[in-house]
């Protein structure tokens, strides 16, 4: 630690030696933060007639690629509430929103798409959905 005149030697201190493998630590935690795709909140606000027959809901995100993101079943035994939210991580782009919903009986009811652009500062997007007229 000390040359020959007493001084301190600061390229043997314990630190300098450590410091490679601190920086690289520092590096990745901040490229691995920096990447953090954030959670998005989506919120649809069931609106019109035709709802209350409603007992479940596919809620499907696809990117503008038309590749599935996120898949939501949802059930509801007397009907879906008023609003129903679905939480993803998604970046900043262009997204399609399939919803199919399902009545108590037989196969799923005209699905509903919604397209969506989403910026970076977007993390709560409120949208309403009406019911698809039958088919």
């Amino acid at each position: 630690m000390q040359d020959e005149a007493g001084k301190r030697d600061w390229r043997r201190h314990p630190l300098v030696r450590r410091l490679p493998l601190l920086l690289l630590l520092a590096l990745g935690l901040w490229w691995w933060k920096g990447s953090d795709v954030p959670e998005r909140e989506l919120v649809w606000w069931l609106e019109g007639p035709g709802w209350s027959d409603v007992r479940a809901l596919d809620v499907q995100v696809k990117d503008a690629q038309g590749e599935l993101l996120k898949r939501v079943m949802l059930t509801f035994p007397s009907g879906p509430p008023a609003s129903l939210t679905v939480k993803a991580e998604l970046a900043a782009g262009t997204y399609e929103v399939w919803v199919f919903p399902r009545g108590p009986h037989g196969p799923s009811l005209p699905p509903r798409v919604e397209h969506l652009t989403l910026g970076t500062e977007d993390l709560r997007v409120e949208r309403n959905l009406r019911m698809a007229r039958s088919r």
